[in-house]
């Protein structure tokens, strides 16, 4: 006999649809908490984040594992995989092949963390990025990482390629920011402090026919450096150019 509700009208047992994509929510969210995180979290504390038991999140675990997209360290903590990056490859990958030179050289020549961050409608998420060879220590940006598309110079910098009314329509309920209005006149936008205290990051808009809203940025510990920002703002804004130009826009 089914289960009765308190009404008293059978209830229909979950469908293995339900069930399946309970799962796969479940298998999607322990990824970005894995990713996401700046210290690598335990089973226990991946179970806790999930709002789960530690063997549902054992059973995830082993899944992933199986598909090499998180691994174990030495101290039984969860990290990403090399499966991820075969995955992101995949994301935008024209994108991705026509920013890397120009990551790599900005990288490499300011000595900070270069990335390309995309739209992802509440949040601006890191595609790909590129850390310096070697000097001054840098703020890691891993791609995968999101933060709010209110907060931080890329989301200025994606807004300051539109109108207020295009960005009402791609994003309603998010406040034009006035920070938009001198971007747009200077070619690139400047945070401090808004994503991480105590770093700076700098971006300027990328405009792709057809792609979602991006941008491309640089991050830096704002107390570790002293820099001409007008100097590396441009930089910065030539590098977009570039990525624009190799790409056809």
């Amino acid at each position: 006999m089914p289960p009765i509700s308190r009404s008293g009208a059978p209830l229909s047992p979950a469908s293995p649809t339900t069930s399946a994509s309970q799962t796969l929510s479940r298998g999607l969210r322990a990824l970005e908490i894995i990713t996401d995180r700046q210290d690598a979290p335990t089973i226990a504390e991946l179970a806790d984040e999930l709002g789960v038991h530690r063997s549902i999140a054992y059973r995830i675990l082993r899944t992933l594992e199986d598909h090499a997209l998180v691994r174990r360290d030495d101290n039984g903590r969860l990290q990403g995989a090399p499966g991820l990056a075969a995955l992101a490859r995949g994301v935008q990958r024209d994108l991705q092949s026509a920013a890397l030179p120009e990551l790599t050289v900005l990288a490499n020549e300011l000595q900070m963390s270069a990335f390309i961050v995309v739209w992802d409608h509440d949040d601006c998420v890191t595609l790909v990025s590129v850390e310096p060879r070697q000097g001054h220590a840098t703020v890691l940006q891993r791609p995968g990482s999101r933060h709010p598309l209110s907060r931080g110079a890329p989301g200025i910098a994606i807004q300051s390629a539109l109108t207020p009314a295009e960005w009402e329509h791609i994003a309603p309920g998010h406040p034009f920011r006035d920070e938009a209005v001198v971007a747009r006149e200077l070619g690139y936008a400047t945070s401090i402090n808004e994503v991480i205290p105590g770093v700076t990051s700098l971006a300027a808009p990328l405009r792709i026919p057809g792609q979602d809203p991006a941008a491309l940025a640089v991050v830096y510990a704002t107390e570790t450096r002293t820099i001409d920002v007008d100097e590396v703002g441009r930089q910065v804004a030539a590098a977009a150019v570039a990525v624009e130009r190799t790409l056809g826009t």
